[in-house]
């Protein structure tokens, strides 16, 4: 009988990010992938979410590394916040690891952890995991699909990948072995990227986008242009450059992940861009305009990127005005339309000509669609599949794909966060749960709690209402307020007839409880405040601020 295989969800099944994986075969546990995602308008003031690490920590002593598939941050981002707890080695290529430097470093747990270069095609053991890194192509560059060579057969994990069969390096998708794994071991699970699921058809190359920003250039030679993309699409960066030098341009970048990420691939050899068509972002003033490109950060309109500083006029190094024309070479990320939408307005209200993917095919994903998804199948011919990576949608469109193309059905799983599953002779099942809630980032600290959120949420809805009376410490009588103060539920210079009412309905409960109880509970009063004042506020408002009371004695 031989040994089972385990896989513990830890986050990416049910939401788009925070994707991480845990693998155990001998008593040890390899990580694929600690990946961060990016808050809701349902999560103010949170910066980042973060897997659940309960459970990691719990079996810390057993963690043998973590495998990163590519560097994207829904992918890696996680690891500079688990890195404070553990110390494990992080196993990715040179490129993946490259990126996640920086953020370790900025962070201060480089120290804590080993970067073990793996390339395209290698076979490695990790404790008793028998790794095998196959080469995938998506909108970063020197990604992997990872086959885990086990006593149960081989357990195939996607990556993140699309067919790309032009892609800008030549790197391409690395079928013929995935199709010699299933012919000669058979690959007894597949876990497959879900992302573009429900979307028919096949993704579009990244020449493509190419083509189109040559067009684009060549129509707006009068203007300066400015491209703003992700950091980490080097192709994308590499299609823009060339475009612009072939143009007669000089290119300067804004943002410092832009310039930090341009300057690693350079260094690679992954990005080919001449020393002498590079310009100092402080210098391009003194160029023609029409013979500039910048290629900058903030294509999701964070708030404080370079391309909304520029939207809101504030950007120190570049204004932007009627002579300039702005690509937002990317799609919004679930959530960020409305941060997007902002700064494509503030753009046009500076009199920039603004072209994104709505008007353009200037962005293509990097996400396999259908006819995509459906080849993977055909190739791999899994025994049994679990698709990974995708809000729960996406997950049941592929599991029905994963039907279509003869995966038994009973065969088929559908997982989310904190399911475990195990791989043993008798097949697949699941095999238990474990904590696997949204850990909430805000500043550089993890604390932040549902109960915070809900807070949060009362108070940018309903406002809050602070209730601050002193009373006499032995007889309870009310000695000065109360007073009244709030912020987001009614404004007080137009409301003084309200809050008038609100102060005698508060003074007279606090009288009744003295009268009543004889006694000095300041818990007990603080209740009977809250509720006093809740009720009136309701009738008379149909509102329901958070009211805080602040029952001071002397």
């Amino acid at each position: 009988m031989a040994e089972p295989v385990r896989i513990t969800f830890l986050g990416g099944l049910g939401e788009i990010g925070r994707n991480c994986a845990a693998v155990e075969l001998g008593g040890r546990i390899l990580l694929l992938d600690c990946g961060l995602m990016f808050p809701d308008l349902e999560m103010p003031g949170v910066d980042l979410v973060l897997p659940d690490f309960t459970w990691l920590r719990q079996n810390a002593a057993r963690v043998e590394g973590c495998v990163v598939t590519h560097g994207h941050e829904d992918h890696a981002g996680g690891l500079s916040f688990l890195l404070r707890e553990l110390s494990f080695p992080i196993y990715g290529s040179a490129l993946t690891l490259g990126l996640a430097r920086n953020r370790l470093e900025e962070a201060g747990v480089l120290d804590r952890t080993e970067l073990i270069t793996v390339r395209d095609g290698e076979r490695r053991m990790i404790g008793p995991f028998d790794v095998e890194f196959i080469p995938v192509t998506h909108s970063v560059p020197h990604g992997f699909a990872t086959a885990f060579h086990t006593p149960q057969g081989v357990i195939l994990h996607s990556g993140d990948f699309k067919l790309d069969l032009t892609p800008v390096d030549g790197r391409l998708t690395d079928l013929a072995r995935i199709g010699a794994i299933a012919s000669q071991e058979g690959v007894r699970l597949l876990l497959s990227d879900s992302t573009n699921a429900e979307e028919p058809g096949y993704t579009a190359s990244e020449s493509s986008v190419g083509e189109t920003l040559r067009i684009i250039f060549r129509d707006h030679a009068d203007k300066r242009v400015i491209v703003t993309c992700f950091a980490s699409h080097i192709h994308r960066v590499q299609q823009v450059a060339e475009i612009a030098i072939a143009s007669g341009r000089t290119i300067a970048t804004l943002g410092r992940s832009m310039a930090k990420n341009m300057a690693l691939a350079r260094d690679m050899g992954l990005l080919q861009i001449p020393d002498a068509s590079i310009v100092d972002i402080d210098k391009i003033g003194d160029l023609d305009p029409r013979r500039v490109c910048v290629i900058s950060t903030g294509s999701q309109g964070e708030p404080m990127s370079a391309l909304a500083l520029m939207a809101a006029g504030e950007n120190k190094r570049l204004k932007v005005g009627e002579g300039d024309l702005v690509i937002l070479s990317s799609h919004a990320i679930p959530g960020n339309e409305m941060n997007v939408g902002k700064v494509i307005d503030g753009l046009h209200r500076r009199g920039a000509e603004v072209i994104h993917s709505g008007i353009a095919d200037v962005h293509v994903s990097g996400h396999a669609m259908q006819g995509e998804l459906s080849t993977l199948l055909a190739i791999a011919r899994p025994e049994h599949f679990i698709p990974v990576h995708g809000e729960y949608r996406h997950l049941t469109h592929h599991s029905r794909l994963a039907m279509k193309m003869g995966v038994a059905t009973e065969k088929v799983l559908l997982a989310e966060d904190g399911d475990v599953v195990e791989l043993s002779d008798s097949g697949l099942d699941f095999a238990g749960e474990v904590p696997a809630g949204y850990l909430y980032v805000d500043g550089i600290v993890g604390d932040v709690g549902h109960g915070v959120l809900r807070d949060r949420l009362v108070l940018a809805e309903e406002g809050v209402v602070l209730v601050v009376v002193t009373v006499d410490s032995r007889s309870g009588e009310v000695l000065t307020g109360p007073e009244i103060i709030t912020r987001g539920w009614v404004f007080e210079r137009e409301a003084e007839g309200l809050l008038e009412e609100a102060r005698k309905v508060v003074l007279a409960r606090l009288e009744q409880v003295a009268l009543d109880d004889g006694g000095t509970d300041f818990e007990v009063m603080k209740r009977h405040v809250r509720t006093a004042l809740a009720k009136f506020i309701n009738e008379r408002t149909r509102r329901r601020p958070m009211i805080v009371p602040v029952v001071m004695e002397v």
